[in-house]
């Protein structure tokens, strides 16, 4: 599945993509009409085309600027009211055409919205308005006040429409981010709290073991009988710490399977997804308790690692843990080393695992212990 503010910033750029595009045919359609009719000239005709293709060239490019940075005034935004400069002034003034001529005026201020100051576009379209108001009211001889609620609408609407848009794709993207940066400080937690374990069993070990060393390899040669003491206490100590490590380690291995639960809730809901528990395991014994702890433990890393899911369900059933979440994440790649390390825990232990995208466009891992 394709990342979801990826997918929504194109459904917000192509949409006004289509538009622009609709109006530039209008407005094209309009510019080869009068000039078959021989309101304006050929040349001219051209010229107005021409304006045309450049402007409406240049609002998909100034859009997707726009949304992507926060951006002041660019040479691209000049030059296109240039081009809009230049419909104006070279469409007719008469015909279908004369409204035409102004809304291209009011397209660039919409886009220019996103790049100028909230003071400086106020005063562009005020001004605009009122020139589009009196130039209409005298050629079509309709009321001012008319006209004038008329363009202000206009130019409102289409003002308001962008920032709205762009403010939508912004909020989307800080929400994106934000969520991935949860998903990782909640695995980093995970490994700074086993690393913080491992330095207070071993720090003081070794830090012994070093300090005895150095004294034994300097009493070597003056004392030997105490040089040999010393290695034997060093021998002693470094024995105690790798049984503390081995019973750390098992310590560890042998994982709470409720704990595992909540925790994999927790960290989920704090990225804004739904999850979803329903477990029945109370006829299992401690070592599938434990294997289905592991599964809950990879299965939830691996949703917070590797897809946009934005719900996740939890099942288990006896000796069998479905993990089903809506984060399908592209094409289906090669597991990771947790996945692989799983499975082959699970398929040592006499049960079975899987771990891949559903026919409803869903990611399942699948874990089966002996009961």
């Amino acid at each position: 599945m394709a990342a979801r503010p990826d997918m929504a910033r194109k459904l917000l750029i192509y949409w006004m993509d289509a538009v622009m595009g609709v109006m530039g045919v209008i407005f094209g359609a309009a510019t080869i009409a009068e000039t078959a009719a021989g309101t304006i000239s050929v040349p001219r005709g051209a010229a107005v085309l021409g304006c045309l293709l450049g402007f409406f060239g240049l609002y998909p490019l100034l859009l997707r600027q726009a949304f992507d940075h926060r951006t002041g005034p660019t040479p691209k935004l000049a030059l296109a009211a240039m081009f809009a400069l230049g419909m104006l002034l070279l469409m007719p003034h008469q015909g279908s055409m004369a409204g035409l001529r102004w809304e291209s005026v009011t397209l660039w201020l919409s886009v220019a919205a996103l790049y100028l100051p909230l003071w400086a576009t106020v005063c562009l379209a005020t001004v605009s308005v009122a020139l589009s108001t009196t130039f209409l009211a005298h050629v079509t001889d309709q009321a001012w006040p008319g006209i004038l609620l008329g363009e202000t609408a206009v130019a409102v609407a289409l003002i308001a429409a962008l920032l709205l848009w762009r403010w939508l794709w912004w909020m989307i993207r800080d929400a994106h981010k934000s969520r991935e940066a949860k998903a990782s400080l909640a695995v980093a937690e995970e490994r700074l709290r086993f690393a913080r374990d491992l330095h207070d069993l071993l720090g003081h070990s070794l830090a012994v073991i070093t300090l005895k060393s150095e004294l034994a390899a300097k009493l070597a040669t003056k004392d030997a009988a105490r040089a040999s003491a010393e290695m034997a206490a060093v021998r002693e100590l470094a024995g105690e710490s790798l049984a503390e490590v081995q019973q750390a380690v098992h310590g560890y291995q042998r994982l709470d399977l409720e704990e595992e639960l909540d925790g994999v809730r927790v960290a989920l809901e704090a990225t804004g997804a739904r999850c979803e528990i329903r477990a029945r395991a109370d006829g299992l014994g401690p070592e599938a308790r434990t294997l289905l702890a592991w599964a809950v433990r990879e299965g939830g890393t691996n949703v917070l690692k590797h897809s946009r899911a934005t719900r996740c369900a939890i099942t288990i059933d006896g000796g069998v843990l479905e993990m089903v979440n809506d984060g399908v994440n592209g094409l289906p790649g090669t597991p990771g080393n947790g996945l692989r390390g799983l499975s082959e825990r699970l398929v040592a232990a006499g049960g079975s695992f899987s771990a891949a995208p559903t026919r409803s466009g869903e990611f399942q891992l699948r874990a089966a212990v002996p009961s």
